[in-house]
C-alpha cells in the first residue's frame, strides 16, 4: 500500500472532453503528462450520473481466534467468501508488528465462520514464504481465494523477494487450505509492469478468466486489466480500466480491490485510492458488462479511517473482499495496517 486527502468536488465539465462515462457526462482529461507505461492520462472528477451508490449501514470489528503463532502479528487484507453450505472463509495476511524483527513481509493464514465475524483459524499458516533463494523467500501477502466447481481452491498472492521490496503474484491449489501447494508465478512483473499483486479476478461466461491486478509506475500504484485463458494466462492486456482523478482524493495511487457481481450487467469495484502522502481511501467503480467502459464512479470515499490524533500515524483503510446474501453487502478491510473491519452497505 501506498497514499488520500480532501474529499473531492464535482468539477465544471468544459466541452473538450475526449469520451463519456455514460450518455451526456463527459471525461476531462488532465493536461499533467501522461503515464509512461500505459499513456494514459489523469481525469478530473466529473458528474456521477447516478446509476449506482451505497449507504453504509453498519460497521464491526473482524475477531480472530488461534495460535499464539498468528495472534502474535498484525493483520490486513482480509479477503473472505461464502462456502455453499453457508460458512464464512477467510484468508488473511499475517504482519510483524512495528518494533519487532521483521522476519517477512507476511504469511498467510486460513480460517472459518458462522457469522463472518468471529473467525476460528487454522493452527498453520496456509502459505508460507519461500526458502532462501526462492522468489517469495521475503514474504507471502495478499491472498485472493477462488473457489473451483470441483471444489478446490486457488489462491493468488503477491511473493515478495528477499530484499522486501520487490514481488510479483503467484499462485497456490489444493484440495483445501491446509493442502495448498505452490504452482508458481500468475503474472509476473515486467520492466514496465513493476511489482504485480493485489489481483481481482473472475471467471467469464465463456471460461476466460478476467484480472484485474495492481503494478507499480512513476512512483505510483495504477490497475490493469488483463483476459486470460486460464488460471495462469496467458494474459491478453486491456486498455487501462480507470485513472486516477487530478482534483480527487484519489488523485495518486489506485490499488485494486474486490468486485460486486450481484447485478451482471453493471459490476462494482470497491477499489482503494490514495494521494501522495498514503492516506488511503475507499471508494467504488462500476463498469459495463464487458469490463470495456466505466458507467459510474464515486465523487467522495465510500469508507474512511476513524480520524487519528498523529497526523504521522498510518491513516488507511484497504477493501480486500466483498460478499452478498438476501440483498445484504458486506465490504472486508484493513485499517491501519493491522486490525480488519466489515461494513454492512446497502444499494442506495
Amino acid at each position: 500500500m501506498t497514499d488520500g486527502v480532501p474529499a473531492a468536488r464535482t468539477s465544471t465539465v468544459p466541452a473538450t472532453s475526449q469520451s463519456e462515462i455514460a450518455p451526456g457526462i463527459p471525461v476531462v482529461r488532465s493536461k499533467l503528462p501522461a503515464d509512461s507505461v500505459t499513456g494514459d492520462r489523469k481525469v478530473l472528477v466529473y458528474p456521477s450520473p447516478g446509476l449506482v451508490d451505497f449507504n453504509v449501514h453498519a460497521l464491526e470489528d473482524i475477531h480472530l481466534m488461534g495460535p499464539a503463532a498468528l495472534m502474535a502479528r498484525d493483520l490486513m487484507s482480509p479477503f473472505v467468501w461464502l462456502e455453499p453450505d453457508g460458512r464464512f472463509g477467510i484468508m488473511v495476511r499475517a504482519v510483524t508488528r512495528p518494533g519487532e524483527p521483521m522476519t517477512d513481509t507476511g504469511i498467510i493464514w486460513g480460517g472459518w465462520s458462522d457469522d463472518g465475524v468471529h473467525f476460528n483459524m487454522l493452527d498453520q499458516p496456509s502459505i508460507l514464504p519461500g526458502a532462501t533463494g526462492e522468489k517469495d523467500s521475503g514474504g507471502v501477502e495478499d491472498p485472493t481465494v477462488v473457489k473451483m466447481a470441483d471444489g478446490s481452491y486457488v489462491v493468488y498472492y503477491t511473493g515478495v523477494e528477499a530484499d522486501m521490496a520487490h514481488g510479483e503474484m503467484f499462485y497456490a491449489t489444493g484440495p483445501s487450505l491446509e493442502k495448498l501447494v505452490k504452482s508458481g508465478v500468475a503474472l509476473a512483473s515486467t520492466k514496465s509492469l513493476g511489482n504485480t499483486k493485489e489481483a481481482t479476478i473472475d471467471r467469464e461466461k465463456d471460461g476466460r478468466w478476467s484480472l484485474f491486478y495492481e503494478y507499480a509506475s512513476d512512483g505510483a500504484s495504477r490497475i490493469g486489466l488483463a483476459i486470460g485463458a486460464n488460471v495462469d494466462g496467458p494474459w491478453d492486456e486491456q486498455p487501462t480500466p480507470f485513472m486516477p482523478r487530478e482534483d480527487g482524493w484519489d488523485n495518486w495511487h489506485l490499488s485494486t480491490g474486490p468486485m460486486l457481481l450481484d447485478d451482471p450487467e453493471m459490476p462494482v469495484m470497491f477499489y482503494n485510492g490514495a494521494t501522495h502522502d498514503a492516506r488511503w481511501r475507499i471508494g467504488w467503480v462500476a463498469f459495463d458488462r464487458a469490463l470495456s467502459r466505466v458507467v459510474d464512479r464515486c465523487i467522495e470515499p465510500l469508507i474512511t479511517p476513524p480520524p487519528v490524533p498523529d497526523r504521522t500515524a498510518s491513516d488507511i483503510a484497504f477493501a480486500a473482499s466483498v460478499t452478498s446474501r438476501d440483498g445484504e453487502i458486506w465490504l472486508y478491510y484493513s485499517l491501519e495496517d493491522r486490525r480488519l473491519s466489515r461494513a454492512r452497505l446497502r444499494r442506495s
